[in-house]
């Protein structure tokens, strides 16, 4: 930013925090995407929401002009809602940035940003337990508004299906299975390259047993995802009426919906009723 001119409003943390994981390379196009979009507004000097906007771009993509009926754009709102809210709720997760049901990117229909507020290069359990429930938490959310699911979830579960293999069968994360690896991309021992080797390092039996520990990880990230939801079913509506009047939300204005509507829980067990003395 040496040569660009800023606006006092440009709070440098705050784009830093922003792009984490951005290298320098990646740094100079967002500057220069920042001051482009200055320019064309005929600016003196580059503001925040110009930087709020290049990142946007080059995260989720250009903003794409298209036009969706009432009936797809309720889905959208209730599926980045969705992910929102149980992002805001586990803990240890990355505070939510920003919500939108504003189409991007390559087939992106909506997207929620979360603001990452250092590099990290482990994860532990219950986070990737966390990770899977708010990629879930757009199909929790369809089920639990809508009574029905969709195809926006594509994506997602895709995600989350690879990142629960992953758990299984490259970081021992299964107490069924133990500490083994069972990648089958396994790297020679002193070359850093990857050598495929052909299916059959396991049995069919530990396959299945594969296949079934997958299944019971995303069954339960699946549930929490939904018990979280109902639990605030209030909040899932404001947030998404607000969404769909104003297509873009801030992290601070959804914290805000969330304190003020807080879980409702689960519905107290009734009294039992006293049974008649005999006499």
């Amino acid at each position: 930013m040496r040569n660009v001119k800023l606006d006092p409003s440009v709070e440098l943390r705050k784009v830093a925090a922003r792009t984490a994981g951005f290298a320098g390379a990646d740094l100079a196009n967002l500057v220069n995407e920042a001051a482009l979009l200055a320019a064309r507004r005929d600016a003196e000097v580059v503001q925040m929401r110009d930087f709020d906007e290049a990142i946007d771009r080059l995260v989720a993509g250009l903003e794409k002009k298209r036009v969706m009926n009432t009936k797809e754009r309720e889905i959208v709102a209730y599926h980045e809602s969705g992910h929102a809210i149980v992002a805001s709720v586990l803990p240890n997760m990355d505070p939510v940035h920003k919500i939108s049901i504003v189409a991007r990117g390559f087939g992106a229909l909506g997207y929620t940003m979360q603001l990452p507020l250092e590099d990290k290069y482990l994860m532990q359990k219950g986070d990737l337990l966390a990770q899977l429930a708010i990629l879930l938490g757009g199909r929790a959310a369809e089920e639990i508004a809508l009574g029905e699911i969709s195809t926006g979830a594509q994506n997602d579960l895709q995600r989350v299906t690879d990142l629960a293999r992953s758990m299984v069968t490259e970081w021992g994360m299964s107490e069924r299975l133990g500490t083994i690896n069972f990648d089958q991309n396994r790297r020679g021992r002193y070359l850093d390259l990857g050598l495929p080797t052909e299916r059959g390092l396991y049995s069919d039996d530990t396959a299945r047993l594969i296949d079934d520990e997958v299944k019971q990880i995303i069954t339960g990230a699946h549930n929490e995802a939904r018990r979280i939801l109902r639990d605030r079913r209030d909040v899932l509506e404001r947030v998404t009426r607000r969404l769909l009047e104003k297509e873009v939300m801030e992290g601070d204005e959804l914290r805000e919906l969330m304190a003020a509507h807080p879980e409702r829980g689960p519905e107290p067990a009734p009294e039992p009723t006293p049974e008649p003395l005999n006499r």
